[in-house]
């Protein structure tokens, strides 16, 4: 009779626990999700910020006054002294600012072309890209540019698209880079950003690529290898307007 009690209350306690973690995986399951948040400045890297803050959910339990205990009314009861708190500085204002300029924001600008509409100009000295329009205008993007020793002209075409692509490095990267992988899947930590199109001339691949990056202060600057960065908002606008064997000239 014991035995047969003893396996009841087992079984009994046993619902139990499952119930509770039953309720709490729907608790769970159907609670608010944060906000996304996409681009909070022209600094920040392009990623989904998909976590709430911490001091939105920091709970701060009240103090509570300590009892006195045998304490007599006339009795004086020297306070403990308060604990300072020293506020430490967030880390948003502990990292440096990377600032990139606003005239590198895209923008529709008059623009006098001898290449017909739909053509992609890539301007190095001035770290532009223009999709030339009808009626004298373009649509102008700011870019990143190869450093000295990297630059280049000419007329290509782009041969290929891809979403969030993988990269792999050439050969004479790594040979300079002995530390860079020798692949990495797509994704917001990839060098190539969130979308890649790819340069050949004729039918040979140049290995250049116009592509987003994960390093927006970049634009406007030449820290390449040769490649065209472009702010990851930008190069998604630029790679659904954009179809295979658009020309493209860089100057």
């Amino acid at each position: 009779m014991k035995r047969i009690l003893i396996f009841a209350l087992c079984a009994t306690l046993g619902m139990l626990v499952l119930a509770e973690r039953s309720h709490a995986a729907q608790i769970k399951r159907y609670a608010t999700k944060p906000p996304v948040v996409l681009s909070p400045n022209l600094t920040e890297p392009w990623l989904l910020q998909l976590k709430p803050s911490r001091s939105s959910s920091r709970y701060v339990q009240p103090r509570r006054r300590a009892r006195q205990v045998g304490v007599l009314p006339h009795q004086r009861v020297r306070a403990m002294p308060r604990r300072r708190t020293v506020a430490r500085p967030s880390r948003t204002k502990q990292r440096a600012v990377r600032k990139m300029s606003e005239k590198f924001l895209p923008q529709t600008v008059s623009y006098d072309s001898p290449h017909r509409t739909g053509t992609l100009v890539i301007d190095m000295k001035n770290r532009y890209l223009y999709h030339v329009q009808s009626g004298g205008q373009a649509r102008r993007y700011g870019i990143g540019v190869g450093r000295p020793g990297f630059t280049w002209t000419g007329k290509v075409r782009v041969a290929r698209k891809s979403e969030w692509p993988s990269w792999r490095p050439p050969a004479e990267m790594i040979k300079r880079q002995p530390g860079l992988p020798k692949f990495m899947e797509g994704g917001p930590r990839n060098p190539l950003g969130a979308r890649a199109m790819y340069l050949y001339e004729g039918k040979r691949d140049t290995l250049y690529r116009i592509h987003g990056t994960n390093e927006p202060w970049t634009i406007g600057h030449a820290v390449s290898s040769g490649c065209i960065r472009m702010r990851n908002e930008d190069v998604v606008e630029l790679y659904s307007i954009i179809k295979v064997g658009t020309p493209v000239v860089v100057l």
